[in-house]
């Protein structure tokens, strides 16, 4: 950013002309382009290094790549990279604090646990006393001639060995459970991360990262399934006309509406920006079926909460479908549902187009 900035300088051109009126605009024009490109994959790139925190500064990232996408000035430059910085300070600091937090949590854990073995080996250090002090009078009963005293020494000691045996089942019951209630609560969190890790932040929906997990293990079971990729139809005019909210809106009830049109057994997940990717569990036929049943209830119309008021919208989206092959990898699989769904994209406009004319 700084070196683009520092190129425009040696142009002499003022703060508030733009890129069509420089000689060398050509140049300037592909620099922005490799830079809005750079800010995608940092934003691609922060989501799977910390699902976490990253989605919040993928938006934020998009936020300015869409500034980018419209004339440019000198200060609209500026704002960006102060803007990219800024977020990047923040996402790195939400970053720490998460992974501080994870690493605090199993320090808790583990301390736990060594408490609690530091309490039975005290428990077991008292027993082992009282033993001691049980076996050494049993001992001396050896040297005792009255039958009485003998008699009185035995119940004296088989009295307090009851007592320690109780006292140590008492406490070590004790131990247990206080345990095991500590670490409920531990696992609790634990999951609660998990299932925040797993999920799309905005959404709902699982996450790109979790996904990819599990068509690497759905690969490995080598049991057909089908992946279908949706991507929603002109989803940045949105953004552009009715502003950012109404399109985060947009994209969760979309995600909702998806969820419901397939089976319990199909797993859905965001699979960044307005794309999205659905695992079926069935052969290419029923996928078939699904994709129509998809098209039929998903898309249509979606009403939508405005700076103004409700905002009324037709949504329509791209499809792509491929079955997994044997022995195919994941990467050959979505580079086949990403060309499916882009011939359709193309298919579509064409036929708009027909109809404009």
């Amino acid at each position: 950013m700084i070196s683009l900035k520092k190129y425009w300088d040696q142009t002499s051109v003022d703060a508030d002309e733009s890129i069509e009126n420089v000689e060398n605009h050509g140049l300037i024009t592909a620099a922005v382009n490799v830079l809005r490109s750079a800010l995608r994959e940092m934003g691609s790139s922060t989501v799977e290094a910390c699902p976490v925190v990253g989605a919040e500064l993928q938006r934020g990232l998009g936020k300015v790549d869409d500034a980018l996408a419209h004339q440019v000035t000198l200060e609209r430059l500026e704002s960006a990279d102060q803007a990219v910085q800024t977020q990047l300070r923040d996402w790195t600091a939400r970053a720490l604090r998460h992974n501080q937090q994870k690493t605090d949590e199993v320090k808790e854990i583990l301390i736990v646990m060594a408490r609690t073995a530091e309490s039975i080996g005290e428990r077991d250090q008292r027993a082992a006393s009282r033993m001691a002090e049980v076996t050494g009078r049993l001992s001396k009963i050896a040297t005792l001639e009255d039958l009485s005293q003998i008699r009185a020494s035995i119940e004296l000691s088989a009295s307090e060995l009851k007592t320690s045996i109780e006292r140590i089942a008492a406490e070590g019951k004790a131990a247990i459970q206080q345990l095991k209630a500590e670490l409920n609560v531990y696992q609790t969190r634990l999951e609660e991360a998990e299932r925040i890790a797993s999920s799309d932040c905005l959404t709902g929906v699982r996450s790109r990262l979790w996904m990819e997990k599990y068509i690497s293990r759905r690969l490995a079971e080598e049991r057909p399934f089908c992946l279908i990729l949706v991507d929603i139809d002109e989803f940045k005019s949105v953004n552009d006309v009715h502003g950012h909210p109404v399109g985060d809106e947009l994209l969760k009830q979309f995600s909702t509406e998806l969820k419901s049109a397939f089976r319990t057994n199909s797993v859905v997940a965001r699979w960044g920006g307005d794309e999205f990717i659905v695992l079926l569990d069935c052969d290419n036929g029923e996928a078939q079926v699904q994709t129509a049943r998809l098209k039929k209830w998903v898309c249509g119309s979606y009403t939508l909460q405005g700076r103004s008021g409700p905002v009324k919208l037709s949504i329509s989206a791209s499809i792509g479908l491929a079955e997994h092959r044997p022995k195919e990898a994941m990467k050959d699989l979505l580079a086949r549902a990403d060309t499916d769904m882009y011939r359709q994209k193309a298919a579509s406009r064409a036929g708009e187009a027909r109809v404009a004319r």
